[in-house]
Parts: structure tokens; C-alpha cells; sequence
């Protein structure tokens, strides 16, 4: 009798569980795509570590001189432009990104020269109480750069000094830029789930067949379904807004108006998720594909539209995509201008706009793809 061979049995094993991993789409997305994707992500952030701060140059300042060069060759800041394309400076611009601390400082530096002819160099910066405790450092730096020059210039360097005017501002506190980003994160994942899946059980299990073969619209039984399922995460959506408001401050410039907005814009953005589900609910086979499916269309949005950082931290190339490509990137904007900024919907065109070419394009693969059994 020929011997039971045990390293066969862990060979024909071995193979049938590794088939099994390959033919799981959503395994191979997790263990080898998943990663990439991290990695891609968050090696595209800037290079360096320690403290950085991001600044600009008064147009008015000397450059022509070693403190400006120390500055723009040190690897505690970053020199940020604001120049239009006529050349001239877009000062709204500049201010908001200092009220927001998208930039700490806006730096002037001045040069004189005493009767002797060595020079005396003055930095002044303009910041804003939104900078917060960047303030004592920028100045320790600021001084710290002048002695070091002064130091390597001894006999032919005369004085410095370092000012600081600080301005009150709004204060742009980090829930201000979290909680819009939560919003989006939250009705993304949630809405996608939450229509997919059921939508693709009632298809398996004929149960859009049946509702089909009553006198009820099309459209209607659709909506109905649908829209209770968007309603809970509206309501979900509105708790948010209410913790964010009376626990951690978030700010909603006009009040009340402002919170009606933003659920306005929120229903917009919920109904284009809506048209995402029901497409990926009608093209896959099995309802194990959904999540790769769904994450395939979610994690590039939630790591790139602003959802946890400003997508600034990318590089430049990257940013165009990431501003334009993605409908998560016009939400997130669209809520933190009207809640922060002032605006209203109004003055969201681009947001909108761009949202309105995305709800067309993904209603009309809805309306070819979506399928009642």
C-alpha cells in the first residue's frame, strides 16, 4: 500500500488557498494596491522634517542682500508667491491665506547703512493671532538668522533688529477646516454603502423586479428607496454640524442661514453619491466586488480633496487634479466658503458647476447600466 504522502496534501493546500486569494478581487486590492496607493499618497508630501513654516516677501522688501538669500535657503521656511499673471501682487489673496495660516508671515526686509557705511538690517513681519504660537518662533528665528550673519560679518555688520505686527483676525481654529472634511468623508463612505448594497440584494433577490411589475413610476420607486436611506445620513450630517457648532466652535458665519446652506449643498452632493451607488450596484456580479468597487472610486477622494489636509501639501502637478478631478475636492471648498468665508452658494460657481458636469455624467451611465433584475 503506497504511502500517504503528507507533503502533497500541503502542496495541493497550499495552491487552492492561494487561487482562492487571487480570485478575490478585494483581497488583492487590500494587500498590494491599498499600500500603493498610501505610499504614493504620502511620499508626495514635501521632503524634510522639524518645524516649517510658509511665508511670502513684501514686494517692497531689499533681496538684495544676504538675509534674504539665508531665508530663502533655509529649510525653516518656504517662500510662498502671490503674484498675478500681470505681474502685480494679489494682495486678497495674500491676506486670506494669512488669516487661514496657510502662511505665518508676511515678511519685509529693510536695509540701511550708519555713517561708516556697515549695514543695519530690520525684519519686520505681519501676522495674525491665527498664527498662534508661530509668533515667538518666527521672531526667535528672525533673530537668531541676524546674529548668525552678524557673527559671520564681524567688523563690517552694524545692527539688527526684529518686529512683529500682529493683527486680530477671525479665528481660523482647526475644526474649521476638520469638520468639512468629516462631512464629506462621512456622506462619501456612508452614502456609497448604503446604497449599493441594498439596491444590489433587492436586484438578486427580485424584489426591484416585483416593485417593477406594479403600476408605480419607474422613478418613484427609485427615489423612494433611495432617498430614505439619504435622508438618514442628512440627519446624520446635521448632528455633525450641531456637535461642530456648540461643543467645538465651529464657525457658521451667518448663523442659521449659513447652516441651511450647507445642508442645501450637502442634499446636492448626497443625490450625485446616490447615482455613484446605483452604478456600481448594477455593473458588479457579486456583491463582494462593492467594496472594491467603491473603494477604488472613495480612497483617492479621501486622501486627496482636502478631507484631513489642505491638498496644498502636494505637488504642484498633483494639486490641478486634486482641485479640479475630483467631486469631493468641490464639496469640501464649497462648505468651507460658505461657513468660514461668508460666502453663499451663489458664489460658488466653480464648485457648482463642476459638481453639475459630474451628477450629469454619472446619471447618464446610471440610466444605461442600471439594470431591475
Amino acid at each position: 500500500m503506497r504511502k500517504y504522502s503528507q507533503l502533497k496534501a500541503f502542496l495541493a493546500i497550499s495552491k487552492a488557498s492561494f487561487r482562492s486569494i487571487l480570485s478575490t478581487p478585494s483581497s488583492i486590492f487590500f494587500s498590494f494596491l491599498f499600500p500603493v496607493i498610501f505610499i504614493f499618497i504620502f511620499g508626495s508630501f514635501g521632503n524634510g522634517g522639524g518645524v516649517h513654516y510658509n511665508i511670502a516677501i513684501d514686494p517692497a522688501s531689499d533681496t538684495s542682500n544676504e538675509v534674504f538669500q539665508y531665508i530663502k535657503n533655509s529649510n525653516f521656511f518656504s517662500i510662498s508667491s502671490f503674484v498675478k499673471e500681470d505681474g502685480s501682487i494679489d494682495t486678497a489673496a495674500r491676506r486670506a491665506a494669512l488669516e487661514k495660516d496657510k502662511i505665518s508671515a508676511v515678511v519685509t526686509i529693510a536695509k540701511t547703512a550708519d555713517s561708516s557705511g556697515a549695514p543695519d538690517y530690520t525684519i519686520n513681519f505681519k501676522t495674525t493671532n491665527a498664527s498662534g504660537q508661530a509668533i515667538p518662533d518666527l521672531q526667535q528665528k528672525f533673530t537668531s538668522l541676524l546674529n548668525e550673519i552678524k557673527l559671520r560679518k564681524a567688523g563690517s555688520y552694524n545692527a539688527q533688529s526684529v518686529h512683529a505686527d500682529v493683527y486680530q483676525v477671525r479665528e481660523y481654529r482647526q475644526i474649521d477646516f476638520v469638520l468639512p472634511g468629516m462631512l464629506g468623508f462621512s456622506i462619501l463612505f456612508a452614502t456609497l454603502f448604503g446604497i449599493a448594497f441594498p439596491f444590489f440584494q433587492f436586484r438578486q433577490q427580485l424584489i426591484l423586479k416585483r416593485f417593477y411589475a406594479t403600476p408605480v413610476k419607474r422613478i418613484n420607486i427609485l427615489l423612494g428607496i433611495g432617498i430614505s436611506r439619504l435622508a438618514f445620513q442628512l440627519i446624520n450630517v446635521v448632528m455633525l454640524i450641531t456637535l461642530g457648532y456648540f461643543f467645538l466652535h465651529f464657525t457658521l458665519i451667518h448663523g442659521f442661514a449659513t447652516f441651511i446652506e450647507m445642508v442645501l449643498l450637502t442634499i446636492y452632493m448626497l443625490l450625485l453619491l446616490m447615482g455613484v451607488g446605483l452604478i456600481f450596484c448594477s455593473v458588479v456580479k457579486s456583491d463582494t466586488s462593492i467594496p472594491l468597487m467603491i473603494n477604488l472610486f472613495a480612497f483617492p477622494q479621501m486622501l486627496m480633496s482636502g478631507t484631513f489636509f489642505p491638498i496644498d501639501v502636494f505637488p504642484s502637478w498633483l494639486q490641478g487634479i486634486c482641485r479640479y478631478g475630483l467631486p469631493l475636492s468641490q464639496f469640501n471648498d464649497a462648505i468651507r466658503k460658505i461657513s468660514f468665508n461668508g460666502l453663499h452658494l451663489w458664489n460658488c460657481g466653480r464648485e457648482l458647476g463642476i459638481l453639475a458636469l459630474w451628477t450629469i455624467v454619472i446619471y447618464t451611465i446610471a440610466v444605461k447600466v442600471f439594470k431591475w433584475e
